[in-house]
C-alpha cells in the first residue's frame, strides 16, 4: 500500500480520536464546553483538508506532520505529572477506560503518522506521486 494513502488514513483516524478526546475532556469538566472550545473546529478542518485534498502535495504532508505532533502531544501532556493512574482525577470517573484507550490510540496513530510523513517528505515522494 502507498505510504501517502496510509498517512491519509492514519491522519483521519487521529482526527477522529482527537474529537473523542475533546468530547471526553468536556464531559469530565476539564474543558469548559463553551464557544471558546470551538477553536478546535478550524484546526480539524485544516487537518482534514490536508489529509484528503492535499495528501499528494508537500503542504498536505506538512499539515499531517503537524497533526501527528499534536496527536503525540496530547497523551504526553495527560500522562505527565500525576498521569491518569490511581492518584489522578481520571481514575475514579466513569468512562476512564475509554479516555485512557483514546490517549494510547492517539499516541500510536500519531507516531505512525509522524514516521510516514517524515518518510514521504524525506524521499520526495510528494514530488512524483505514484498512480
Amino acid at each position: 500500500m502507498k505510504p501517502g494513502v496510509l498517512l491519509s488514513g492514519a491522519s483521519m483516524f487521529s482526527i477522529l480520536l482527537c474529537t473523542f478526546h475533546l468530547t471526553d475532556d468536556i464531559v469530565h469538566g476539564w474543558e469548559p464546553g463553551t464557544l471558546r472550545t470551538l477553536y478546535a473546529l478550524p484546526i480539524f478542518v485544516v487537518w482534514l483538508y490536508g489529509s484528503l485534498l492535499l495528501r499528494e502535495r508537500r503542504s498536505g504532508c506538512i499539515i499531517m506532520l503537524m497533526g501527528a505532533l499534536v496527536s503525540l502531544g496530547i497523551p504526553a501532556i495527560h500522562m505527565s505529572a500525576r498521569g491518569v493512574g490511581a492518584a489522578s482525577r481520571v481514575a475514579n470517573t466513569s468512562g476512564h477506560h475509554f479516555f485512557v484507550w483514546t490517549l494510547i490510540a492517539l499516541g500510536v496513530s500519531g507516531l505512525f503518522s509522524f514516521v510516514l510523513a517524515v518518510q514521504i517528505l524525506w524521499s520526495g515522494e510528494w514530488r512524483h506521486p505514484r498512480g
